[in-house]
């Protein structure tokens, strides 16, 4: 069985509560402590806890994500915390973002609602009623990490967020994984003809704003090629492929696993569809010396090919894909796309909204 672990919110909220209560001598130098994740409790080793002041700790931890293909495994996180007399009424708790935690657009730190939760659950009965504990995270690596990631597309720069909804890393890239998702396939495909395939929470989020009914959607992983000859061995009749363009493009290049562990070329697929639309050279350089897939997008937007080109790749991904299930089933399956954005806009359908009514509405499951 592949192992869980713990997101980065996690680890932070950890180091900052061995830190509250080292300072305030309630365990000395504890091992680990005990959060309340707020669906289950974990214990969470503790790396290094010390005292700087009278009034002031810092405690480290170390990332560890499970079996997941993360990035962040390994890296420490550190949690500064400072006791002082509370100013405000019922501010009792303050958590700052420090280097390496990235900033948004606005100039906050890119610390999310679950993140927030946790803090809060975890440190707030710990502080006296006459105190403020005012929290710095500290990713050390942050910024270099930052790199090799997609944080600019979804506006956060010079660091990583504390993202997520659970505490729970789950290794969504291992096979005991995929074995869950042809079973949740293949249970849904002896009821429902028509599937919706969707690919991380940008595609969930279109989906849920097309009113597509949960019962017809499927969670994929990057698992797309041996999902989709699933859905044709269980006599699906059609799937509609809902998601971020970053990914769903590798279809049109024959990726059938869209890890980017695992294999890449979007910019360079993007780029072949610009040639194949007529686009220029500096149209094709400009594509293939983008950061991100987004940031490619954008710029055929500014040069107004962006239209043909992903309306040529959503048709490529449908015809690689029917090919990819025909070789593998000898079965012929229909395959509709939808490609959106990192801020959930929809760029190109092959599939109109009249037939989305019709094939993946409430009237096609009562």
């Amino acid at each position: 069985m592949a192992r869980t672990g713990y997101t980065l919110p996690v680890f932070a909220v950890a180091a900052a509560k061995a830190a509250l209560i080292h300072l305030q001598k309630i365990i000395q130098s504890p091992s680990f402590v005990t959060l309340d994740l707020l669906n289950e409790n974990a214990d969470i080793p503790i790396e290094q806890v010390a005292i700087i002041n009278s009034v002031t700790a810092l405690a480290i931890t170390i990332s560890d994500p499970g079996d997941n293909l993360d990035l962040t495994r390994n890296t420490p996180i550190w949690s500064w915390v400072k006791l002082s007399p509370r100013q405000v009424q019922n501010q009792a708790l303050i958590v700052e973002g420090g280097q390496g935690i990235g900033k948004t657009a606005a100039g906050e730190p890119a610390i999310y609602r679950y993140a927030h939760c946790l803090f809060s659950t975890n440190l707030s009965p710990l502080i006296p009623e006459n105190k403020t504990a005012t929290v710095r995270i500290i990713l050390p690596e942050g910024i270099q990490l930052a790199q090799r990631t997609s944080n600019e597309a979804f506006g956060i720069l010079e660091g990583l967020s504390l993202l997520g909804t659970s505490g729970i890393s789950q290794p969504l890239s291992a096979e005991h994984h995929l074995l869950e998702l042809r079973k949740t396939l293949q249970e849904k495909a002896q009821i429902y003809p028509h599937l919706v395939f969707c690919l991380g929470s940008n595609g969930y989020s279109v989906a849920q704003q097309l009113k597509i009914p949960e019962d017809l959607i499927v969670q994929t992983g990057n698992w797309l090629g041996t999902l989709l000859v699933e859905a044709a061995l269980n006599k699906a009749k059609s799937i509609l492929l809902l998601g971020y363009q970053g990914k769903l493009i590798k279809l049109a290049g024959g990726i059938f696993n869209t890890s980017s562990h695992l294999a890449d070329g979007k910019l360079e697929i993007i780029a072949a569809a610009v040639a194949e639309v007529g686009g220029n050279m500096n149209a094709l350089s400009a594509v293939l010396q983008s950061k991100t897939a987004d940031n490619a997008y954008r710029i055929l937007v500014e040069l107004g090919l962006a239209s043909s080109v992903f309306s040529y790749l959503s048709l490529k991904i449908s015809d690689r894909s029917k090919k990819y299930v025909k070789k593998y089933t000898n079965m012929d399956l229909t395959i509709r796309v939808i490609l959106v954005d990192r801020k959930r806009g929809i760029i190109t359908q092959s599939i109109t909204n009249e037939e989305i009514i019709e094939y993946f509405s409430y009237s096609n499951i009562e």
